[in-house]
């Protein structure tokens, strides 16, 4: 039995899109201690459930204060010194970086980071962006000397990361997303009112203004077409406000849920998916609303672009491009043959590529388990 360490900075995440990879590793007999940000009380039930032990450590996720960082640190040089892990599963930038650098400090454990994508500060522009991505290129690179193996969900961040210098291809591994489970995710008749749907955080960089704008053209010039919004409020810097969606929701643009665990009652409602992010690992959400046998509208963006065969699934479409975002939903809205057929070809997709337990089987031959 191997003690497996599943690191975090943010604990939700590792609850709904880790859970299946989690039991997979249980199902061949490891034990398994999930790690992220929120307090012990509720997530340790939550975990505890699933035979999953949960710790929390103080990680500051899109915080730039270097005292905080060092108690980030020390904190996962405790925890990983207490104990000893065989082997480290981490993503997202904070935990990467530190997670592995802990665990170099005090111990012996295999090192497997996933990237699952880059984020705005490979991507994005400005002063302090490149100084932000000059330190973090330093963290990355030292942290990936440490890893055992580099996962990614694209070849666009892999090729990026290997260009810059920050690791070998040798060292890279590619998977198929986060994965979707297909057999709990399963198609549905699509709704009678012609509805197009948006799931994530409501960040700039996943497209939630564009979203906007095409939400108010159709209200405009299609109001038969429902516009749906699911998702939370974020601390990302792109984020938009309360007071900013407010003016859609009141002119009846949008329909705004908030934050909600089961995403399956509002793809369920959808005719189109529409994710106009300017850049992924693979989207999750999008990978669910293909395993519901939904048509996709995202953008031929990094990680975006592995999800939609163009004019096969969905439609793929510049970032930024709102005339281009609207061209292709309405394609797809006025032809119920072409609703059918993409609907049909993203539920086979999701089957033969993105079926969680293929990407698990993936990630643990990788992890040798």
């Amino acid at each position: 039995m191997k003690t497996i360490l599943v690191l975090s900075s943010h604990t939700p995440s590792l609850f709904w899109f880790r859970m299946d990879m989690m039991k997979a590793f249980l199902a061949k007999g490891n034990k398994v201690i999930a790690v992220g940000s929120d307090p012990d009380v509720k997530w340790a039930r939550e975990f505890g459930k699933n035979n999953i032990e949960y710790r929390s450590v103080p990680i500051s996720r899109n915080g730039l204060n270097v005292l905080a960082d060092i108690k980030t640190f020390v904190s996962l040089q405790n925890l990983i010194r207490e104990i000893k892990p065989d082997k480290i599963f981490t993503y997202q930038a904070k935990t990467i970086v530190y997670g592995a650098l802990a665990a170099r400090s005090v111990g012996n454990a295999e090192i497997y980071p996933l990237v699952a994508g880059l984020g705005s500060i490979f991507r994005g522009r400005g002063l302090k962006n490149k100084v932000i991505r000059s330190i973090l290129s330093i963290q990355y690179k030292l942290a990936f000397s440490y890893s055992r193996k580099v996962i990614f969900q694209n070849n666009d961040d892999k090729s990026e990361l290997v260009r810059l210098g920050l690791l070998t291809e040798a060292k890279c591994c590619k998977i198929h997303g986060s994965g979707v489970n297909t057999s709990k995710l399963t198609p549905v008749e699509f709704p009678q009112i012609p509805s197009i749907l948006f799931i994530g955080r409501l960040i700039g960089d996943k497209g939630i203004r564009e979203y906007l704008e095409l939400a108010k053209r159709m209200h405009d010039k299609r109001r038969n077409v429902r516009c749906l919004l699911v998702g939370p409020y974020d601390t990302n810097p792109s984020a938009i406000t309360a007071a900013e969606l407010k003016p859609y929701i009141d002119s009846g643009a949008i329909e705004y849920f908030g934050e909600q665990k089961d995403i399956q009652p509002f793809m369920s409602q959808c005719t189109v998916y529409v994710l106009p992010s300017y850049h992924e690992g693979t989207p999750k959400t999008v990978l669910e609303a293909m395993s519901m046998g939904r048509p996709i509208v995202t953008t031929d963006a990094p990680g975006c672009r592995e999800t939609v065969v163009d004019g096969v699934n969905g439609y793929l479409v510049p970032v930024k491009n709102v005339d281009a975002l609207e061209d292709a939903v309405l394609r797809i809205i006025d032809n119920k043959e072409l609703i059918a057929m993409f609907g049909q070809k993203s539920r086979e997709i999701a089957v033969e590529k993105f079926d969680v337990n293929k990407v698990n089987d993936s990630i643990m031959n990788i992890m040798s388990l």
